[in-house]
């Protein structure tokens, strides 16, 4: 398993969120209600970032090409277009840095 590192804990504000390299893929990291999620940062329906150009309102983030929602706590596609899951991808805190564990997904 592969941790990346992603930040530090405190320059994601809650309903913020960011990209950052993967190993295969980007990875989008979610700060909601003081928690951190990760999934890959690509839309299923079209390849648009949803780290960078996501908006992110409680636990789903949409798409902001095509309006395509997502849940980052699981990846699951809410509403068309989309109809393929986001990748979910561990995320853990320590010594105040926010690490995606890369080699565990679902």
């Amino acid at each position: 398993m592969n941790r990346i590192l992603a930040c530090a804990a405190e320059e994601l504000e809650d309903g913020e969120a960011m990209t950052v390299a993967g190993d295969h893929e980007a990875i989008a990291v979610y700060k909601v209600d003081g928690e951190f999620y990760a999934t890959s940062d690509v839309c299923t329906h079209e390849k648009w970032s949803l780290g960078e150009e996501g908006d992110l309102d409680g636990f789903e983030v949409t798409c902001t090409l095509h309006n395509a929602r997502f849940d980052v706590r699981d990846g699951k596609a809410l509403c068309f277009p989309a109809t393929v899951n986001l990748r979910r991808y561990a995320t853990t805190v320590e010594d105040g840095k926010v690490y995606v564990l890369a080699g565990d997904h679902e």
